[in-house]
């Protein structure tokens, strides 16, 4: 070696190794060969450690975390819809009775729902026909509230939301959209303002739960109950989301509209369960909270962020690190491709030097073109 050298490339650190070039020369070809992959070789392990440390991480830290049981929020930005009824700490523990394990299956369980209510709004089948409904008590029903009429809208005072009588016959449903509109003046009638932290906690019913396995609207109910299901825009969702609040004294449920609906401090944990009706575009709001598949086993401020912390940090030098080896590979000049090129073909003695030296321009400038083509796409047209 003649000099190392640290340098900064925007803002990553980088390492930089002189050699004496006649030294080099001397060597026999396979040990010049080694010296060239050195760098490669090293980025090529720390991809390999990266990756074996992420995979065991939940072994790991399995003494002070618990991983996938539910996934845990650390973050709801001002901007998320969720704001104000998910904070960082509590735990997510299902969407519409659905368990949830961890933010992949968050993500994926959102996309199904949202499939799946997609489906059933386009359903020829009739307006009430997959529809979500709650066993109301008739007792309920009648302290409800009458939706008001403004302008051509039906809307229901303050924070109440609005509920309609399902069907249980299709002939009922077929002949009320036979004519393909809605009735408006009709339906309003029919329609009741209730309070929906109030509805959420009561019996499901009708078939437009996903968890529901008969293809039949199914309106049966107790005595003294009448199937209602929520009235629903087009191209919005009526999802639960089920929550378990850490807080003390479950401080945190209550006092948002439409929230909490249960409470339960007979868990081991003590912990507070909590469900909230979200109305909305599911997928967006899904990807709008940051969630981490680690749950602190005794809580700290601090703790929920360290796994998350160490993930990205893994993820990122494994990404890193694997650019490295995949950038120092390339067949361009001044790079470590160009030094191992010319040396493998020495080393596999391939044909004349006049044209290996030719091979091995012609190489160099293909790749430098092709390389520099790549980059500017990603980091130039890929901002534009």
């Amino acid at each position: 070696m003649e000099y190392i050298a640290v340098f900064m490339a925007a803002i990553f650190p980088g390492g930089l190794v002189a050699f004496d070039h006649d030294v080099l020369e001397a060597l026999p070809r396979f040990n010049t060969l080694r010296v060239y992959c050195a760098g490669i070789w090293h980025n090529a392990v720390f991809c390999a450690v990266c990756a074996l440390t992420l995979f065991l991480l939940p072994v790991i830290l399995s003494p002070f975390y618990i991983h996938g049981d539910s996934p845990m929020v650390l973050d709801v930005p001002s901007t998320s819809p969720l704001f104000g009824y998910l904070s960082a700490g509590e735990v997510i523990v299902s969407l519409d009775g659905i368990r949830v394990h961890n933010p992949k299956e968050w993500l994926e369980l959102a996309a199904l729902l949202d499939k799946y209510n997609s489906e059933r709004s386009n359903s020829s089948l009739g307006r009430f026909h997959h529809r979500k409904g709650y066993c109301v008590p008739l007792s309920l029903i009648e302290k409800g509230y009458k939706v008001e009429m403004t302008g051509n809208l039906f809307v229901c005072p303050g924070d109440l939301s609005a509920f309609v009588p399902m069907p249980c016959l299709r002939e009922t449903t077929s002949s009320h959209d036979k004519n393909g509109k809605d009735d408006q003046p009709i339906r309003g009638k029919s329609m009741i303002c209730l309070d929906a932290k109030d509805i959420v906690k009561l019996n499901k019913c009708g078939d437009g739960w996903v968890t529901s396995d008969t293809d039949e609207i199914s309106c049966i109910c107790s005595q003294g109950e009448s199937c209602l299901h929520p009235v629903e825009s087009p191209g919005v969702s009526w999802t639960e989301i089920t929550y378990r609040s850490t807080s003390p004294n479950c401080s945190r449920i209550g006092g948002s509209i439409s929230l909490v609906v249960n409470t339960s401090k007979n868990s081991p944990e003590h912990d507070c369960l909590g469900s909230f009706v979200f109305v909305g575009d599911l997928i967006a709001t899904a990807h709008s909270v940051h969630l981490t598949s680690y749950q602190p086993r005794r809580v700290f401020s601090f703790g929920i962020r360290l796994p998350d912390i160490l993930e990205r940090s893994l993820i990122c030098t494994f990404h890193v690190s694997l650019a490295l080896v995949l950038l120092n590979s390339l067949p361009v000049y001044y790079l470590d491709g160009e030094s191992i090129l010319e040396t493998s073909l020495e080393y596999l003695g391939w044909s004349s030097s006049r044209r290996r030296k030719k091979a091995l321009q012609v190489c160099l400038i293909g790749g430098t073109f092709l390389s520099a083509s790549a980059f500017f796409r990603i980091f130039v047209l890929g901002y534009l």
